[in-house]
């Protein structure tokens, strides 16, 4: 089965949260974990290799967190995914041409590289940007749901 590494689950989720904030605000790691149930240690340990990988900046110090380095429509899904994964691959056989001997007679290896090309695209555009005004617009909608419980 394919799926995710919790460490890009909490990444992607840390750094949609920074990507929530106004330009330029520094957010302490326990405000990020906090927000997004994640244990404290293990995101600043997934944000010491964000950072290595320039995705966040990290400021020491009382005042000291985390911003993005870029802007948010800058960072796609896919980037951050392959920040923490490395590269996606469907099947090994999409690793590189020859990689199976099978890929020349196999039928299934043009689905595979049509499914993978598709799901790399998609991911390419779903930007930070995107995700952060999807966020907002849902947190709205679970406000006006809990003030209509309250009621």
């Amino acid at each position: 089965m394919f799926r995710l590494s919790k460490a890009a689950e909490y990444a992607i989720r840390g750094i949609l949260y920074l990507s929530l904030k106004p330009e330029g605000d520094v957010c302490g790691i326990y405000e990020i974990a906090k927000a997004q149930d994640i244990p404290t240690s293990y995101l600043a340990k997934l944000f010491q290799s964000l950072a290595k990988k320039g995705f966040v900046k990290s400021y020491r110090g009382v005042e000291g967190g985390f911003i993005l380095t870029k802007r948010p429509k800058d960072i796609s899904l896919l980037d951050i995914i392959e920040a923490m994964e490395g590269r996606i691959y469907l099947n090994n056989c999409l690793i590189y041409a020859g990689y199976c001997p099978r890929d020349e007679v196999c039928p299934v290896h043009d689905v595979w590289k049509e499914a993978q090309h598709r799901l790399l695209d998609y991911l390419r555009g779903c930007t930070l940007e995107v995700m952060a005004k999807t966020a907002k617009i849902k947190a709205e909608r679970a406000k006006k749901k809990l003030s209509a419980k309250i009621r």
